[in-house]
């Protein structure tokens, strides 16, 4: 009936494992959980111990293959009609977590969005702004979600048919270089296909500290211009890729990318405070991108 998986690299998902097999013996209902290990060098013999609960198993990739490939194979491997996809660094918010998506299950075509929460405590600095955007940026209620349910989606914590996932897939082809859900949500809204966003929300519980946030930006910038110059996904669906092209346009790419040189230092002074500005960390993004060269 149910296939949970979940991808991970360098982190211990014993905890969520145990728990999404707990509430899926509690439902009654036929399940397995898949974990797979993107080639980690990091707590794999915690996880391992995922091999002991039942109908749960737990491998380790001889090579690294990348977000899109392993969700993919995971996606393989699975058994049963429906996929449950949850990122390793989450966790459900509520023992009728899996109930919840139960009650979603039916013959139609469609994706079902949990959605995402952080906890309240707020970090410590270092972790400000992941924070921060997180809880300002990701943690949409469900009316805010189904708005633009296609911008909205987040591939960490999903439902879908895998009749339906085996149209769409994540695309192999892209960089590992992040963006991979943006691709495959702007595929899901080329194909038309719908996606129900609810309030089954897990949390998101891998904080990267600042530098590593600010590494993996610069590292998702590079991918999101190239799924722009190569077609990937189109200028207007994402509000940066509309500002971006605006700037191209007017030939102001020159200009920011000017400004962006100067002020470098003073965003990231501004944007690694323990209270940092979204509307600097974004000037901040728009003129790295700009500083991009085309390929």
């Amino acid at each position: 009936m149910l296939s949970i998986l979940i991808p991970t690299y360098n982190y211990d998902v014993f905890g969520l494992t145990a728990e999404v097999q707990r509430q899926c013996r509690l439902s009654g209902i036929v399940f397995e959980i898949i974990v797979l290990d993107d080639a980690s060098y990091r707590f794999t013999t915690e996880n391992d111990r995922i091999n002991t609960l039942d109908h749960c198993s737990y491998s380790i990739l001889g090579q690294n293959i990348g977000r899109s490939k392993i969700r993919n194979l995971l996606a393989w491997k699975a058994r049963y009609d429906w996929l449950l996809f949850l990122d390793a660094d989450t966790f459900p918010t509520s023992d009728d977590f899996i109930p919840n998506y139960l009650t979603e299950i039916s013959n139609g075509e469609k994706v079902i969005d949990g959605g995402i929460l952080y906890k309240p405590e707020k970090p410590g600095k270092d972790k400000m702004l992941r924070w921060t955007y997180g809880n300002d940026r990701e943690a949409l209620d469900v009316p805010s979600r189904n708005q633009n349910p296609y911008w909205a989606f987040l591939s960490l914590n999903f439902l879908i048919p895998k009749r339906l996932f085996e149209k769409v897939r994540f695309d192999e082809t892209l960089p590992n270089l992040r963006h991979e859900d943006t691709v495959f949500s702007f595929t899901m809204q080329q194909l038309r296909i719908p996606i129900k966003h609810i309030s089954n929300p897990v949390f998101h519980l891998g904080l990267d500290d600042f530098e590593t946030m600010l590494r993996k930006e610069h590292e998702a910038l590079s991918s999101f211009k190239n799924l722009l110059l190569t077609g990937k996904i189109s200028y207007d669906y994402l509000r940066m890729g509309r500002y971006y092209r605006f700037l191209k346009r007017s030939h102001l790419d020159f200009f920011v990318k000017a400004f962006f040189k100067l002020t470098r230092k003073s965003l990231i002074a501004d944007i690694s405070k323990a209270n940092p500005s979204l509307f600097w960390y974004d000037v901040y993004r728009i003129g790295y991108l700009c500083s991009i060269p085309d390929q």
